[in-house]
């Protein structure tokens, strides 16, 4: 069954001003599990602790493409091993790496490299999308051109629902093609507000998150992450409306999700 988690940069100021206890006040609204973006020069093991103390897991963490090559990559390994995260996500490509079919196919290979190295290690590597990969070059989008060009069992996915559907596509359409290397959500809701697509709490908008977490339980996806960056109100009681409003929806759907 899938687990909720919350991505950590939904509260980026709070975290970079409080790392370790924000992690904690995470736990008490009573998320499963919390994705890292950035630990703040805190050692792997003072992380652990604050883990275990509150009876949270890793969900994952973003960590930048510089950091996952050559020897960066060990060092980004070996504090990931001792944090107990087992998760890599390259939360996206610079700007200059994806300007044609010929950078989206040389990024793939670097992927296939990094996601082997980490398959060898014990790690899991994914790519999380925003609406970029959705241009298109020709016939195929970037994001075809990513997940076409790599080995699935060295490069999974994390779709970010919000991202795709910003992007004019399906986010269970996506999930059911691929079913088979999703290993995580991303989740928010989105809304139009004067003609521009903004984020909001799940239930606060028009994604179909009965559908999306009906597949995420059907295709055994371990993660229900939660992101929210734009908030109309308090940041805390937003993630606490989003998790209750997930629970409510995974309250419904059948274990292994068939109907």
């Amino acid at each position: 069954m899938s687990k909720i988690g919350l991505q950590l940069y939904s509260i980026h100021e709070k975290i970079a001003k409080d790392f370790l206890g924000t992690i904690q006040r995470v736990a008490e609204i009573g998320y499963e599990g919390v994705q890292f973006a950035g630990f703040f020069e805190t050692s792997a093991r003072d992380v652990k602790m604050v883990l275990d103390e509150n009876g949270l897991v890793s969900a994952g963490a973003h960590i930048a493409l510089d950091q996952l090559q050559d020897d960066e990559l060990k060092r980004t390994l070996d504090y990931q091993q001792v944090l107990g995260n087992k998760l890599i996500i390259c939360p996206g490509i610079p700007a200059e790496k994806r300007q044609s079919a010929d950078d989206y196919k040389a990024i793939a290979e670097t992927f296939n490299q990094i996601g082997e190295i980490c398959k060898k290690e014990g790690f899991t590597f994914g790519y999380h999308n925003h609406d970029f990969e959705f241009n298109s070059f020709g016939e195929r989008t970037g994001f075809d051109m990513l997940f076409e060009n790599t080995d699935p069992s060295f490069v999974k996915m994390e779709l970010d629902c919000y991202w795709a559907a910003f992007a004019n596509h399906d986010p269970y359409n996506i999930i059911d093609k691929h079913r088979n290397r999703i290993v995580s959500l991303h989740i928010k809701d989105m809304k139009m507000v004067n003609g521009d697509k903004k984020g909001t709490e799940v239930g606060y908008g028009q994604l179909n998150f009965n559908a999306i977490v009906r597949a995420a339980e059907e295709y055994g996806i371990n993660w229900l992450t939660v992101e929210q960056e734009e908030f109309e109100r308090d940041p805390y009681e937003s993630l606490a409306i989003n998790l209750k409003n997930l629970q409510s929806i995974k309250s419904t759907v059948p274990e292994g999700g068939s109907s």
